[in-house]
């Protein structure tokens, strides 16, 4: 036991010497990001005066203008509104309502799916159940959709476990399993395709030809929740303009108001709703972009680490928790280490990326454009690949930071366990192997370069991609820690002799 814990307390002190804490530094990020924050405000003004902002909406172009304004008003350099890719044409949501007026009124709560199009003022509809799973299911209701709303899914069971319980943090016995044997992520087999199912893009498509007027769905199983996504096929289509136009509006409503229409036409009693949806759908192509900004580097500054969240969000709330306050605590971050004069011997970059939510489009764009990919003779390597040293994302809600993700990469564990410890006293705690996926930090994993999920508590906001997300709903002390560690981080990982190791190394 005795050698054991010499050569644990061994191994730290190499860690620690090899991996310093500048705990003068630290001291300074805390007393600012904790005595001086501005996160709660820069939060507030994102989702109540900038709301949504879908990729390429006439939103997220007065968002990103702001945000270079915020980014120079705190002192970053080198900023750009960076294009990508040819993102179609922009969509945005003017006007909706929606009303049950028989049997009984009711004001129901939904919106319209992204890049489907409006109707014409304001329609009287009756509604019926066209569930359809196969071809046979289409003979069936052939002539007998004309000019009705359908109810295109069976109805959901609501999650009441989750409304009774709600989300707690991570237990200390929880935090134990991830930091020493994390679940494996399992890929689900897909099962081999039924000829004889017809796709969504084919079911609306037959909706279309039968006359229906509006299509009603409803997804997941939260109480008054209501998750807004795109329409089946416009990713395929390229966010085309005359392919939305040709299209059915799809309206997704809330479980409740959903699964009371569906009960009462299956009791034989008639459902009559009024609809109204006012779209924008641009006429011209554009490139969806991304924003980026600097602290410029000293001696090293021809290196960069970089920082960063996804700016784009669906449409159907201002999205507080995914991912308006992972793009708050970024910023927050970079004004931290501005505020208190850091001279990073790397350069220090924010991005704030558009087309995640689609995606991952953004992020992996940027990569390949700026470091390029060794998996592909193509694109191959850019000069700049050698002076990557490290990206750090948030993107899991607004739950405050656990520990950190090694994403695979052992060779970090000793830098991350030193820069870790001063924080302890904030609940981050944990090193854990596994890797995530699903956001930014994966378009630079899957090249090789260092890139990082923060472990966070599951807590906090009503969940990402619906009509619930708002600021009252993030827990405003979480995201004040976050800001603070991912500042020290950075500057740590800004500060090494060496930029951080890879996974091969």
């Amino acid at each position: 036991m005795k050698k054991i814990f010499i050569i644990l307390f061994t191994t730290l002190l190499v860690a620690q010497e090899k991996y310093p804490v500048d705990h003068e530094m630290v001291a300074k990020i805390r007393e600012e990001g904790f005595e001086r924050s501005e996160i709660e405000n820069t939060l507030s003004y994102m989702t109540d005066v900038l709301g949504a902002r879908l990729t390429n909406s006439k939103d997220m172009r007065r968002a990103q203008k702001w945000v270079t304004g915020e980014m120079k008003r705190i002192g970053l350099t080198h900023i750009e509104i960076e294009p990508f890719m040819d993102y179609g044409v922009s969509w945005d949501n003017e006007f909706f309502s929606i009303h049950m007026l028989e049997p009984d009124y009711q004001v129901m709560v939904g919106y319209p799916i992204s890049h489907t199009p409006g109707i014409r003022g304001r329609k009287k509809m009756n509604v019926a159940i066209a569930d359809i799973k196969t071809k046979s299911d289409l003979e069936k209701y052939k002539g007998k959709l004309r000019g009705k709303a359908v109810l295109s899914v069976p109805m959901p069971v609501i999650d009441l476990d989750r409304i009774r319980n709600g989300t707690p943090r991570f237990t200390d016995e929880e935090l134990a399993v991830l930091a020493n044997d994390p679940p494996q992520r399992k890929r689900r087999k897909r099962p081999p395709p039924n000829p004889e199912r017809v796709t969504t893009v084919e079911r609306n498509a037959f909706y279309k030809k039968e006359g229906v007027s509006v299509i009603l769905e409803t997804r997941g199983k939260r109480v008054a929740m209501v998750p807004g996504f795109a329409r089946p096929g416009a990713k395929k289509d390229k966010w085309d303009r005359q392919g939305t136009l040709n299209h059915l509006p799809i309206v997704t409503v809330t479980p409740e108001h959903y699964n009371r229409m569906y009960r009462i036409l299956e009791r034989n009693i008639p459902v009559r709703i009024a609809v109204e949806i006012k779209t924008k759908i641009g006429r011209e192509r554009q490139w969806a972009r991304n924003v980026i900004g600097e602290i410029p580097g000293t001696d090293l500054k021809d290196e960069v680490v970089m920082l960063g969240a996804h700016f784009d969000t669906w449409h159907a709330s201002p999205n507080a928790s995914d991912n308006t306050s992972g793009v708050a605590v970024m910023l927050e971050a970079m004004r931290i280490l501005k505020a208190i004069g850091v001279q990073p011997r790397r350069t220090i970059r924010i991005a704030l990326w558009s087309g995640e939510e689609q995606g991952i489009h953004g992020s992996r764009e940027y990569v390949h454009k700026h470091f390029g990919n060794p998996n592909d003779p193509e694109i191959g390597l850019k000069p700049d690949y050698e002076k990557f040293s490290a990206y750090y994302n948030q993107d899991y809600g607004p739950g405050q930071f656990r520990g950190m993700n090694l994403q695979g990469n052992e060779n970090v564990r000793e830098a991350f366990t030193s820069w870790t410890k001063p924080f302890h006293d904030l609940g981050m705690t944990i090193i854990s192997p596994q890797s995530l996926g699903s956001t930014d930090h994966v378009a630079f994993d899957r090249v090789g370069l260092p890139a990082f999920q923060f472990l966070q508590d599951k807590i906090g906001g009503t969940g990402g991609h619906t009509n619930l997300d708002y600021y009252d709903t993030i827990p405003i002390e979480d995201i004040q820690k976050n800001a603070v560690i991912v500042a020290s981080f950075v500057y740590h990982t800004a500060m090494l002799d060496e930029r951080l190791p890879r996974k091969e190394e």
